[in-house]
């Protein structure tokens, strides 16, 4: 094993063997046995330990068990003791994912402080196809069915091409000590269940089931890798990046045979999961959306919107002219007649006298109506975006700055006239769009 791992490292991960790396060990066989690989071939290798306490004396006992054996080969050992149970209770989590924050965070933290260049972990071959059935079991895209990445950013898993069998043969061989978690007997959990009822029934009605499954994870990648290719391309002609927005122009994209696909590839990394309803949201009527934790995605006429939900925000701002809020995008300064200038939708020129103090600034309300140069009367803020063509969120992205809830500027777009500078004005505002 230890031949067939200085390969690996060799011909897949050349580049950790002049780097700093930092192991995560919990002591029991996997991590063990990585820890006694490395050190045998010379890597620069220091531990991190996370005591969960979630064990009583058994996790102490671990502990205790990892730093001895670091301080027997002369490793550097750090570890960290977690009150999992009520981290867990405070954050409404389960204890696996609390667990997983809280060691990822540490490790993370661990990365920079120290100066480690890779964390590395000892996942194996049955780690990558219990998570398989995991997903398999759940419901997944083709993401899920690739197993464990042997890299994700500073995270490597080189123990990943080894089977569970060939790890604890290895540990025999070289009389490696490890610990037992008493809770990996339990079939509590869904992990444990495949691993003691489900995965043996597939080793045994194929012996080869391990080396046959690490050749479809491969042949799987490879697929991944494929379809990443293709939605990179589908996507620089149907989408367009807006600002913070992903404008998805439906004509482009219902040519497409099978789009829904690369709707699922686009719109994954942003938290969906109510893919029926994004489906179904191609062919709805305008205005119509679906959410994630953190985005919105929009239907308005022929695209779908994707941007992040907005955060309750401030309706109202007082508008001084003296003095400026750091809050608002408005500048307002006192000019002379000569510095008029005209063509520039960021500055507006009012007549002094016509404003009241303090002047709100407010996103638009239904009802809200301006009198636009250029028309006789005056035209609901309603009518005036269906001319021009608003979608729903430049209408919802729309701030009024008004005089006594009379509108005096559409920012950004049109002013209106009673505001406006005549002969006889005797004191001009500029105001100005920062």
């Amino acid at each position: 094993m230890l031949q067939k791992f200085q390969n690996h490292i060799n011909k897949i991960l050349p580049f950790l063997r002049e780097k700093k790396l930092l192991l995560a060990v919990s002591g029991g066989i996997d991590s063990m046995v990585l820890i006694h690989l490395l050190h045998q071939l010379k890597f620069d290798i220091s531990v991190a330990h996370c005591n969960f306490n979630l064990r009583g004396n058994e996790s102490d006992g671990d502990a205790e068990f990892v730093k001895s054996i670091c301080g027997k080969i002369n490793i550097d050992f750090f570890l960290n003791s977690f009150k999992t149970s009520e981290y867990a209770s405070l954050n409404k989590l389960s204890i696996q994912v609390a667990a997983r924050q809280l060691r990822y965070d540490w490790f993370n933290e661990l990365l920079e402080i120290e100066g480690f260049d890779y964390l590395l972990t000892a996942h194996h071959l049955d780690d990558s196809i219990e998570t398989f059935l995991i997903n398999f079991t759940r419901g997944t895209g083709l993401e899920g069915l690739t197993g464990i990445p042997q890299q994700n950013d500073k995270i490597i898993r080189p123990l990943l091409i080894f089977t569970r069998e060939e790890i604890e043969n290895y540990a025999k061989e070289n009389q490696i000590q490890w610990r037992e978690d008493s809770s990996n007997a339990s079939d509590k959990y869904l992990r444990n269940k495949l691993r003691h009822k489900v995965i043996p029934i597939l080793k045994e009605l194929n012996p080869g089931f391990s080396n046959s499954f690490l050749q479809t994870l491969e042949n799987l990648q490879q697929s991944e890798s494929m379809v990443d290719d293709a939605s990179r391309i589908v996507y620089r002609k149907v989408v367009k990046d807006v600002n913070s927005q992903k404008i998805i122009n439906l004509e482009e994209l219902m040519i497409l045979p099978n789009y829904q696909a690369y709707l699922y590839q686009w719109l994954k990394p942003f938290g969906f999961t109510a893919w029926n309803d994004i489906y179904d949201l191609v062919e709805a009527q305008s205005g119509k959306q679906v959410f994630s934790e953190k985005h919105r995605l929009l239907k308005d006429r022929n695209t779908l919107i994707l941007t992040k939900k907005k955060e309750i925000e401030k309706e109202v701002y007082a508008v001084y002219q003296e003095v400026e809020n750091s809050e608002i995008p408005l500048k307002i300064s006192v000019c002379d007649k000569g510095d008029i200038t005209f063509g520039n939708k960021d500055i507006i020129f009012a007549d002094k006298d016509t404003l009241k103090f303090p002047l709100e600034f407010r996103k638009w309300e239904e009802g809200d109506y301006f009198y636009p140069f250029g028309i006789t009367g005056k035209k609901k803020l309603s009518k005036y975006f269906k001319d021009e063509k608003f979608s729903l969120v430049e209408k919802e992205n729309t701030w009024l700055l008004c005089s006594e809830n009379q509108v005096v500027w559409v920012v950004g777009k049109r002013a209106d006239r009673r505001f406006s500078v005549n002969e006889t004005t005797q004191t001009i505002i500029k105001i100005e769009l920062k």
